[in-house]
């Protein structure tokens, strides 16, 4: 039996965890991937694009290209005839040169001998301009933000077939399982594919803390996560290996839930321990591995949305906690916070952290809350 009771002193808060594991953190190299490989990861410094998009002037309609000042009062009471058939266009096809407009095809006629136009039209009708899509002299995606599938159409669109980003390493060691196949290991490692992470899942030989140990030090990475055997139980060993490789910083930390949580590092590399409890590994995800992944990546602060809380939420002093919510009637309907049930974490869109100085929250209160589910 290990003991660890000598890891049990007052909870570390978590304010003071994170200032102990980012302390030494640095955001990861720029690394140089092609536009598919891209999807997700965090932009790096990229470029300004030298030429505004389009490089031309493009028809946006099928129809007549013209100049617009050659049919002013051009009518169905009073046809202009003109000399020669205009050129057609289709829409996405380049301007002819001295054509400033696009002209529907119902509002000519061509079926005789003589080509008449029956409307007027304005310089820009059914055109797009050369620049108007994206101007010169700007980037298209901001260093720290996350690349989407809007941020590709646009980047294909202006040519680009390689961008910079920044995408940490993260080992995941899976010590909730015996088979390395935990539900709450494989959540944290699609969480860290979302957010934008190389994920290297990692096999341990058993659930012991020498085995436990050998995997912490075994290849190197930019963040290591190590899933369950954080508690006291007689099975629970991450702790101890972490103590006594010396990588440990702190045990047990004043977050509801994930109180048996840990961080520490390994020379360099941060190590976050998670409890293989799902509402708990939830919670260390959130509020402590993606800080640390954040400032691996250099992202930018995280969007929030503030609305106003349909009922009150109670808090304990002295815990920073973590509360799911539901958008509902344009408020913040609280579903659960301290011991969250997978009916609450199925249900909850978003989510905020009530921190240790506050008794809670009453009803109409104004809070930014974040997404549950990031959107690509």
């Amino acid at each position: 039996m290990i003991q660890t009771q000598h890891l049990t002193a007052a909870l570390t808060p978590l304010d003071t965890a994170l200032r102990l594991v980012l302390g030494g953190v640095k955001p990861v190299d720029a690394i140089d991937v092609t536009t598919e490989e891209a999807l997700g990861c965090i932009a790096a410094e990229m470029p300004p694009v030298k030429k505004g998009l389009p490089d031309f002037n493009v028809a946006t309609t099928d129809g007549w290209a013209l100049r617009a000042r050659d049919i002013v009062g051009a009518s169905s009471y009073s046809p202009l005839q003109l000399i020669t058939t205009p050129p057609w266009v289709e829409s996405g096809d380049r301007m002819p040169d001295g054509c400033d407009c696009v002209l529907d095809a119902d509002l000519a006629d061509h079926a005789g001998a003589i080509f008449q136009v029956l409307a007027d039209s304005q310089p820009g009708n059914g055109v797009r301009r050369a620049g108007n899509d994206f101007q010169a002299g700007r980037s298209i995606v901001a260093a720290g933000q996350r690349i989407g599938m809007v941020d590709l159409l646009v980047m294909r669109k202006a040519g680009l077939e390689r961008v910079q980003v920044r995408t940490p390493r993260v080992r995941v060691i899976d010590v909730a399982s015996a088979d390395g196949n935990s539900a709450s290991s494989q959540f944290i490692c699609e969480f860290l594919k979302v957010a934008g992470a190389c994920v290297l899942p990692a096999r341990i030989l058993g659930r012991d803390a020498a085995s436990i140990a050998a995997a912490i030090v075994a290849e190197p990475c930019d963040l290591l996560a190590v899933v369950g055997g954080t508690g006291f139980g007689r099975t629970d060993a991450t702790i101890h290996a972490m103590t006594s490789h010396g990588a440990l910083l702190a045990h047990g930390l004043a977050l509801e839930p994930g109180r048996t949580a840990g961080i520490g590092m390994n020379g360099n590399t941060p190590v976050v321990a998670i409890p293989g409890a799902p509402d708990q590994a939830l919670a260390v995800c959130l509020m402590v591995l993606q800080p640390v992944l954040d400032k691996l990546s250099a992202r930018m602060p995280r969007p929030g949305l503030a609305r106003p809380l349909a009922r009150k939420i109670a808090s304990a002093i002295g815990v920073t906690e973590l509360v799911l919510l539901k958008a509902s009637d344009e408020a913040w309907m609280p579903l659960a916070t301290g011991h969250l049930s997978l009916d609450a974490i199925a249900d909850a869109d978003s989510w905020l952290v009530v921190p240790p100085d506050s008794e809670g929250y009453a009803a109409a209160t104004s809070l930014e809350a974040f997404p549950l589910r990031e959107s690509t």
